[in-house]
């Protein structure tokens, strides 16, 4: 394989320039596009269709697991490596339906980022060591097994309505009309079973999907 072209998707600069320098400091890889958002990795992927895209899950505005998805939805060979705080299976899980090669976590060390960029480039799964025992065990939490009844669109409602979004902010940030998100959110209750919101925020921090 000749020179990887990268498109990184991270919010804060300063995670951007580090793992740019750390990426562009090999002889294989180049970084062709940073972006701050899942909107614009989204548009700059169509723009660009970089060899490879290194995603964070948590940005403002539309996240890294619905830029994952719409990107997939219009290329389904799109190679995307998640690199993201969040250590657990409900994560990895949903990223891994969703057709993303790879995951691994920001505390990883710098190699392993490149080792898993090249491996993800040449089309192969890569799940950093620390994301292991979570392979492992995948779907098998009580509390896993009741997300894993969400569909993806409403795990990511269930995701923005945790965080405290309203589902006029939602429906902007998923292009959704407002009576779809609230269909969506309706669905989700019913499914998991909580009535309100303050339910919903508390089963994802339980779950590791937000900080408490």
């Amino acid at each position: 394989m000749g020179l990887i072209r990268i498109l990184l998707a991270d919010d804060h600069e300063v995670v951007r320039a580090g793992y740019r320098r750390l990426l562009e400091n090999t002889q294989d890889i180049e970084v062709v596009a940073e972006v701050a958002s899942g909107e614009d990795a989204y548009r700059r992927y169509c723009e660009l269709h970089p060899d490879v895209v290194v995603m964070d899950l948590t940005m403002p505005g539309m996240s890294g697991l619905e830029a994952s998805r719409r990107i997939l939805a219009h290329d389904d060979s799109a190679k995307i490596l998640v690199f993201s705080v969040h250590e657990n299976e409900v994560m990895l899980n949903r990223t891994l339906d969703l057709g993303v090669l790879g995951y691994i976590s920001k505390r990883s060390a710098s190699q392993v980022m490149i080792e898993a960029v090249r491996q993800v480039a040449a089309g192969e799964i890569y799940v950093g060591q620390e994301m292991m025992p979570y392979l492992l065990r995948r779907k098998t939490s009580p509390d896993s097994g009741s997300l894993s009844c969400l569909s993806p669109r409403e795990f990511e409602v269930f995701c923005l309505l945790a965080d405290g979004k309203a589902v006029n902010d939602i429906a902007g940030l998923l292009n959704l009309s407002p009576k779809t998100v609230g269909h969506h959110a309706t669905h989700v209750k019913n499914k998991l079973g909580i009535s309100d919101i303050t339910g919903l925020t508390r089963l994802a921090i339980r779950m590791g999907i937000m900080a408490p």
